[in-house]
């Protein structure tokens, strides 16, 4: 493994973990440059893993620290995803490279089309404090198999879910999607490890970065408050369409 190239895989994994914690999408960066390196398809997205599942143990360590945490309802939440990614991750690890190519091509088109089209995430009193909508639990499940199958893109779907469903404010939105992320990549990079679908040299450098970014990235969101992570949320639907674009 060159230097140069551990260096920029551990700078890329910093910028994926603090976008990851405040909005979603970072795994568009880290997915591609391990393809770039010279791993197949169903190998990048099992190492991609190994730092999804460290850098959600420090983003939870540092909502913890400041005080921002419910993990009892977290992992009531977390095992809803459980099936689903389990399912979805043995399905990953068995297609062939030339389909998850294709697959990972269209998905991060259509993340990008709902983006454009989707309503921005505004205040909402009248929501928030409410129950949560009886939907919140199947959309869980279904959440936790494209989680477990792919990952680029789940943070965008997970503050979705909560946000509207679970009727919470955005700093906790992260909160309880940082908690559940970590919950259900376990098993799933069980499944990819297994498989023999993990390079746990390039994961461990890349794991590194996202555990320095995601630490970072929690306490930006809990001290920047809702304004710092639209900000966010709006640089990373910017970096993933110029990414489409082709524009670097």
């Amino acid at each position: 493994m060159h230097l140069v190239h551990l260096f920029i895989l551990f700078l890329v994994g910093a910028i994926a973990g603090f976008i990851n914690v405040n909005a979603g999408g970072g795994s568009s960066l880290t997915l591609p440059m391990l393809i770039f390196l010279g791993l197949e398809g169903s190998l990048a997205n099992g190492t991609n893993r190994v730092a999804i599942f460290i850098q959600n143990i420090f983003a939870v360590s540092s909502f913890r620290r400041q005080g921002v945490h419910e993990f009892k309802k977290s992992f009531t939440l977390g095992l809803l995803t459980l099936p689903g990614a389990v399912i979805g991750a043995m399905v990953a690890s068995r297609i062939s490279d030339l389909l998850f190519q294709r697959i990972l091509a269209i998905v991060l088109i259509l993340i990008v089309i709902s983006i454009l089209f989707s309503r921005s995430y505004q205040n909402n009193s009248q929501k928030m404090g409410r129950p949560a909508h009886p939907f919140l639990y199947p959309a869980l499940v279904a959440v936790g198999f494209y989680g477990g199958f792919l990952q680029i893109g789940v943070g965008f779907l997970f503050m979705a879910t909560l946000y509207h469903l679970l009727r919470v404010d955005l700093i906790r939105v992260n909160m309880h999607k940082v908690f559940i992320i970590l919950l259900y990549t376990l098993p799933a990079l069980i499944v990819f490890s297994l498989t023999g679908n993990v390079n746990w040299g390039y994961g461990l450098i890349l794991a590194a970065g996202n555990a320095l970014g995601a630490w970072w990235g929690a306490r930006a969101a809990v001290k920047g408050g809702e304004r710092i992570i639209k900000i966010i949320l709006a640089v990373a639907i910017l970096i993933m369409s110029f990414k489409l674009l082709k524009v670097f």
